[in-house]
């Protein structure tokens, strides 16, 4: 018969019912653990990628989507359009139709008149001594006079009276010294430096080269201190002024003085501007600066929260907000984002006109439209932007949320400018008058003085190195526009 075949197996084993409960066991621990490992791994993504949404949506801010300044762009500002682009845009270089111009016109009491006449017949070549004059052509020739220093010397004398007594008059005001510079060239040196924003060493050169006064670095520093010093009660008279204005622009911006961090604060109306500089940014430094504190009229700001805490109107200004629509309208592709720009946009075209007509106030049509048409595209907004499933908003989302926050739940102060035409529509006025502070210059360090730097009170700057700004800020003394 042979052998018999064995067909057994080692895996013919059947495992108790202690080994399989073991086996489970560990395949449900291992599940667990890999379980908990993609829960971390899908936290960590969901984190990441909010991150890489804020890291895109700020590489993504500009100018002109943002409160980005145009310093900022540096070397990545958009190309200037080309002249097919200009012309494909229908306009034209220089003055523009509708703008006033400006040119070079002939007066009617020059200084100086200077004949030509000629000498010989251009057709015969005779004399033209005692010939008719026909007509004459008039060219005028604008020049400056010839600038050299004007030098007054004031004489003193002393007289002695019958009695004996002598007596010697008093030197003017401007004499303060057996030589010192006058009035006019204090006056330059101010102007230069505070509206002109001229470093003191190119100051120096200019009036060396085109004055011809030699004037010291520190002779300028000193005029320019002197200067603000002597301000007095003006800067009092200013901040009353825009106390009592019926709108005033509030802007801030960082500068160094001495290097360390400060902030210069700017108050403005469309005659008055007053500038300052503070340690701080928010309440500390606006309290001590007089204004919004005591003010009566509308507030005009970008919305720093700082300007929140003061019992006052509000108006935001919708520069930012187009700026930040733009954003979300481009990043995001929402649609209400660019409706809104052009609600904005068209509501202070509406009251450009009715102001221009004489009004002062939108007709109730008009106004309620706005406003209905305002709600509406709140309700797009949040309709566009539901609250996540999991994790928090990042990037254009959070960007979107606070916008429309903001915008839904400060409508007032957003549309003042609607009912109030005393209101401007922006806050460009307070930008363009801090603009001239440059962040990234050391403003110097006070000479005479360790309370806190007043650009206008107090601007006695001295200057850390030559080719520093002496000023910071579009004026350092406050001043009329107008």
């Amino acid at each position: 018969m042979g052998i018999p075949p064995d067909d057994s197996s080692p895996f013919d084993v059947t495992p108790s019912y202690e080994e399989l409960t073991e086996i489970v066991a560990a395949l449900q621990l291992l599940s667990e653990q890999r379980e908990e490992r993609i829960g971390e791994l899908e936290e960590l993504n969901r984190s990441l990628s909010e991150r890489i949404a804020d890291l895109e949506e700020r590489l993504g801010r500009t100018p002109r989507n943002s409160s980005m300044p145009p310093s900022a762009e540096a070397f990545s500002k958009p190309p200037v359009p080309n002249r097919a682009e200009r012309r494909a845009a229908k306009r034209r270089p220089g003055k523009q139709p509708g703008t006033e111009g400006k040119h070079l016109a002939q007066v009617e009491d020059p200084d100086e008149i200077e004949v030509h006449s000629p000498t010989e017949c251009s057709g015969c070549g005779a004399k033209l001594d005692d010939a008719d004059i026909v007509g004459i052509e008039r060219r005028q020739v604008f020049e400056l006079p010839p600038i050299r220093p004007f030098v007054t010397e004031h004489r003193m004398e002393r007289r002695r009276c019958t009695c004996g007594c002598e007596t010697r008059a008093l030197p003017p005001a401007e004499a303060i010294a057996p030589a010192c510079y006058g009035p006019g060239v204090r006056a330059v040196a101010a102007y230069l430096a505070v509206y002109q924003h001229l470093p003191y060493d190119r100051m120096a050169q200019l009036f060396h080269d085109v004055l011809g006064i030699d004037v010291s670095v520190g002779a300028l520093s000193q005029m320019v201190a002197e200067a603000g010093g002597a301000l007095g009660l003006f800067t009092d008279v200013i901040r009353d002024l825009l106390i009592d204005a019926p709108a005033v622009n509030f802007d801030e911006t960082g500068a160094r003085v001495a290097g360390s961090l400060h902030w210069v604060h700017v108050a403005c109306s469309t005659l008055y501007t007053l500038i300052d500089c503070h340690k701080k940014r928010g309440t500390i430094a606006m309290d001590a600066m007089g204004v919004i504190t005591k003010m009566r009229g509308t507030a005009v700001h970008d919305g720093w929260k700082s300007y929140r805490t003061y019992d006052v109107l509000h108006q935001l200004c919708n520069a930012h907000h187009a700026r930040e629509l733009e954003a979300v309208a481009v990043g995001w592709d929402q649609g209400w984002a660019d409706e809104m720009i052009g609600l904005l946009v068209g509501a202070k075209e509406a009251v450009d006109a009715a102001r221009a007509t004489g009004a002062d106030r939108l007709d109730a049509k008009t106004l309620h439209s706005i406003r209905v048409r305002y709600g509406t595209l709140i309700q797009k907004g949040w309709a566009a932007n539901p609250d996540p499933e999991v994790g928090k908003r990042a990037g254009y989302e959070k960007k979107a949320f606070n916008l429309l926050t903001r915008l839904d739940t400060q409508r007032a102060d957003v549309l003042r400018f609607s009912t109030d035409f005393a209101v401007s529509w922006d806050n460009n006025q307070a930008e363009r008058d801090v603009r001239m502070v440059n962040p990234t210059e050391d403003l110097g360090h006070l000479a005479h003085t360790r309370r806190r730097p007043q650009l206008l009170r107090h601007p006695q700057l001295h200057l850390d190195h030559e080719e520093a700004r002496p000023a910071c800020a579009r004026r350092t003394t406050p001043a009329l526009r107008r």
